[in-house]
């Protein structure tokens, strides 16, 4: 595991694409920003070049000009620098506060599209990624691209600033020891390449690895009980000490060249300083010697290296390195938060959920046998189907699904339907049977066009599902899942749910019709009872019954029972039958249950296996065939 090489990322454009939707966001602060770090670095350059007038200054008054002379002198530079650091501080204070709302605006953005792009998935991504490396985009990801935004970027800009102008200052006073200086820079910028190419690298890979041990946590908080009731803490615990060994591999190995370089290019700084030091000594003792400086480009007098210049020049060198080497140390925060960058916009760029859709579901009422359009809730919905001519009929909802010849498979070469066809007509309840595996509940994710079908038809009142706005394709339905999702919020929050804009008398009502009333109401508070951590105050079968009253409340005309009973007790499941008979009077009713006692008074009952219909009627024209079905009715009985 630890010997697999960490993948590569395209740094240039994952951080021009950072700093574009940067500035998109905040041009004018942004601006602001960049015109306080570059005066600060220019100014924090300056003290060397004041340090060399008073140093020449004070040496001419002590040679005998007077300190009369050139004590002025001395006082204008040091109430000059004195007046620009003053200046730099009110800029530095500036830009970290404009770096702090940029930063964490920006931050809030990016979550905001992360969690925007989030909904507008397929169910099938959420279906083959992580729980927790997903949850890990909005936390390790998004820190490592603050601390590259807020501290990273900033310090390498201003780091990189000063190199610049240190750098034509060192020309000004000397191309010779200026020389010297480039000799070093060129092995510090190789030993930077060789050493913090590898942090960078493996910093990359800590950061996937961070996301994998974060879903991996995820998954035994939430199967805790099961790992529990099978005793398999040490299997769990080898298993993360796997997961974890390898972040711990990648992290030191980052960590182990990130460490290096700072001492190594310390060092190289030192030694550079005492070349300098000889160097410039030799010179200043040897005044015959020519020195070749910027200045001397320009037609001004030449600089005579003396010890004035020579300490002023050791000042500026010392600057420049410590100024390269804090560039090369921000290189691996950068290069973290372009990995962190570069995984939040993998998130942001998926492909959503494509809907193709043009049919609606809108408010309507009946006028002299014609459907029209609505703008109030009348309790009567239609399908607004525009044509091609530019005429636009409208279709009573009513519940009639059927499904033709279809054919789907989740992977490429695996089929899971084969040649299905159902036919529900309003008002019936349709149930569907069969082994684990079968293919009952990928039937209800296709009508839900959680999944496209590969091939035949699926039609709803007559109108082929593609031609329908998912949105639309979804409200017209009321889905109960075997497992339940409550969030955090109060019962009755919970059951609103189901329909936004219900009153709290509607939401009792669906309760009532569930049976959920009876037991919400002896609860510490009743419908305002909090729940959290997806109802865990409650019991398993408590949270199906606020889930069945959730789909209640928005009265579709079609309802998906998959396994609502499942988790129920016996007692209890005869309080929800009596709900569900009700709540399931005039609508069109797809039930999936292994119960078979519950399916027993559906109009149609089909049996599955292996994604193929193999018998199809009544519960007792079944019973009396003696097929499969008779063999799952019987012998769960007999198991019973």
């Amino acid at each position: 595991m630890n010997n697999k090489k960490p993948p590569q990322i395209k740094q240039k454009g994952v951080l021009k694409r950072t700093l574009k939707m940067l500035f998109a966001y905040y041009p004018k602060m942004t601006l602001v920003t960049l015109a306080c770090v570059i005066f600060n670095a220019v100014v924090s350059a300056l003290p060397s070049i004041f340090m060399e007038r008073v140093f020449t200054a004070v040496g001419k008054a002590a040679a005998g000009g007077g300190w009369t002379v050139y004590g002025g002198d001395v006082t204008m530079y040091m109430l000059i620098l004195i007046g620009l650091y003053v200046l730099s501080l009110i800029s530095g204070a500036v830009s970290r506060q404009l770096l702090a709302v940029m930063s964490q605006g920006f931050l809030k953005k990016m979550r905001g599209h992360m969690f925007d792009g989030m909904q507008d998935l397929p169910i099938k991504y959420f279906d083959t990624n992580n729980n927790g490396d997903i949850m890990s985009y909005y936390t390790n990801d998004i820190d490592a691209l603050r601390q590259m935004i807020s501290e990273s970027l900033p310090q390498l800009l201003t780091s990189g600033i000063m190199v610049v102008t240190l750098f034509i200052i060192m020309l000004w006073y000397s191309f010779w020891l200026t020389l010297i200086v480039l000799v070093g820079v060129v092995v510090i910028v190789l030993v930077t390449k060789k050493v913090g190419g590898g942090a960078g690298k493996y910093f990359v890979s800590q950061q996937r690895a961070v996301g994998k041990l974060e879903g991996y946590i995820e998954e035994m908080m939430n199967g805790q009980k099961v790992v529990k009731v099978f005793c398999h803490e040490e299997k769990s615990k080898r298993d993360f000490d796997v997961v974890n060994e390898y972040l711990c591999g990648q992290s030191t190995r980052a960590n182990r060249y990130a460490n290096m370089l700072m001492p190594i290019l310390g060092n190289i700084g030192h030694v550079l300083y005492v070349i300098i030091a000889i160097v410039g000594g030799v010179f200043a003792l040897n005044k015959g010697i020519a020195n070749v400086s910027f200045g001397t480009l320009f037609g001004m007098n030449a600089l005579i290296v003396d010890v004035p210049l020579v300490v002023a020049f050791l000042q500026t060198t010392r600057q420049f390195t410590n100024n390269i080497n804090q560039v090369s140390n921000q290189i691996n925060s950068v290069v973290m938060g372009i990995a962190g960058a570069k995984r939040i916009f993998d998130l942001i760029d998926q492909k959503p959920e494509v809907d193709d859709g043009y049919v609606t579901l809108v408010n309507a009422r009946e006028i002299d046998g014609e459907i029209v359009e609505c703008a109030e809730h009348t309790g009567t919905w239609a399908w607004k189907h525009p044509h091609g001519d530019g005429t636009t009929t409208y279709t009573r909802l009513q519940g009639d699904i059927v499904m033709q010849e279809v054919d789907f498979e989740y992977e490429e070469g695996k089929p899971v339907l084969h040649d299905v066809s159902v036919y529900a007509k309003p008002g019936q309840k349709v149930a569907f049977v069969g082994a684990t595996g079968a293919g009952k509940t990928t039937i209800t994710n296709l009508i839900n066009r959680f999944y496209d079908i590969a091939d035949g038809k699926i039609r709803y009142d007559g109108i082929n599902i593609n031609k329908i706005k998912k949105a639309d394709l979804r409200r017209s339905l009321g889905i109960v899942l075997q497992d339940t999702n409550l969030f955090t919020g109060t019962v009755m929050d919970n059951i609103r749910y189901g329909k936004l804009d219900a009153t709290d008398e509607e939401c009792v009502a669906a309760a009532k019709l569930s049976g959920a009333d009876d037991f919400i109401t002896r609860l510490p508070e009743g419908y305002n009872t909090m729940l959290t951590g997806n109802g865990a105050n409650l019991s398993q079968g408590q949270r199906q019954l606020v889930s069945i009253a959730r789909a209640a409340v928005a009265d579709p005309p079609v309802m998906i029972l998959d396994e609502a009973t499942s988790s129920i007790d016996t007692r209890t499941e005869a309080i929800v039958s009596r709900g569900m008979d009700a709540l399931m009077q005039g609508r069109t009713v797809f039930v999936i249950a292994h119960r078979l006692s519950t399916v027993k008074n559906s109009d149609v009952i089909i049996v599955l296996d292996h994604g193929r219909i193999i018998e199809r009627g009544s519960h007792e024209k079944l019973i009396e065939e003696r097929g499969q079905y008779y063999q799952l009715y019987t012998g769960a009985f007999e198991m019973e």
